[in-house]
């Protein structure tokens, strides 16, 4: 069932460790986010698992076949999609799309059908050369190139950096498809909304080891799961404030004088919620807003990153 298997995955430049012990078990047909800062090892692993770097100690295999020791076998069985796109900006996409199924061995009957059918799929019927496409444009038909032999799994090296908010749900929008036809993708990103909407299970990997893992609920749960949130108008009265919160939530509320907020850990949402609207209004306190939340990916991420897998 696992599409991308890593053990003890090892990546050192003399007494620099760029990776030190990752472990990753991706399974077929779900979209698997690596996230981490800069530096912290996700591009390594993605060279590593894509056959364009050799790790120094460890193994993993991709699509059931070792990347150390069966590389063709692996190249054959994936798509790659990089931090920079890879089309001849002078071409149009249709004759880019055909040039790379030439150069991946289909005839040229072969090659016309694959970009006809990657230019449907993505939406790139342009006449125009690739240079007057926009940067979402660039994206896909970077993509659909990477796609040119249908690979079970697909890589995407933060693929969507730089790229409009539009552009960016487009990407989404084609990786998702993609997922519902039955490929499997591995997403590095520094896009914490991007990895939230789309990966199935995170890894955090944070000075080359992976701090956490799991799907981005089980992640925010690590933050104490829902936070009953409330901004009082008059200042004077955030004392009495907190005290009604802390009578109704399961844990100390924070305060912060400067923006009049309080905030605390709630187990019952919808209870907490109405107790504290009763509480404050029938201590005559004007809320200008009260909300439940969950904890962001941001602040998992942040709190992760911050403490080197304490939060783990």
């Amino acid at each position: 069932m696992s599409a991308v298997l890593a053990q003890g995955l090892r990546k050192t430049y003399g007494e620099h460790a760029a990776l030190d012990g990752v472990d990753l078990d991706v399974r077929r047909g779900t979209v698997f986010g690596l996230l981490g800062p800069n530096g912290a090892g996700k591009t390594t692993t993605v060279r590593i698992l894509t056959t364009l770097l050799r790790a120094s100690g460890g193994r993993a295999e991709v699509a059931g076949f070792d990347v150390a020791t069966q590389p063709r076998q692996v190249r054959r069985n994936i798509g790659l999609v990089g931090q920079h796109t890879a089309v001849d900006e002078l071409l149009t996409g249709r004759q880019n799309l055909e040039l790379f199924g030439r150069l991946h061995h289909l005839g040229a009957a072969a090659a016309r059908a694959r970009a006809d059918e990657l230019l449907e799929r993505f939406g790139l019927e342009h006449q125009g050369p690739a240079k007057e496409y926009s940067g979402g444009m660039r994206r896909r038909l970077d993509m659909a190139a990477s796609l040119i032999l249908a690979p079970p799994v697909l890589f995407l090296d933060e693929p969507t950096t730089g790229l409009d908010p539009r552009s960016r749900a487009e990407i989404w929008r084609a990786v998702r498809d993609l997922v519902a036809d039955g490929t499997t993708v591995v997403l590095t990103t520094q896009y914490l909304e991007e990895a939230d909407q789309l990966a199935d299970r995170i890894s955090v990997i944070d000075a080359g080891r992976v701090v956490a893992e799991g799907t981005p609920d089980e992640l925010k749960s690590k933050l104490g799961g829902d936070r009953l949130d409330v901004v009082i108008h008059d200042p004077e009265r955030l004392g009495e404030a907190a005290g009604i919160v802390r009578r109704v939530t399961s844990g100390p509320p924070e305060v912060d004088h400067d923006t009049r907020h309080v905030s605390a850990p709630v187990s019952e949402r919808v209870q907490a919620l109405t107790e504290v609207l009763a509480a404050l209004s029938a201590a005559g306190i004007e809320a200008e807003d009260v909300a439940v939340r969950r904890p962001t990916l941001d602040e998992v991420f942040l709190s992760l990153t911050a403490t080197g897998g304490d939060a783990k």
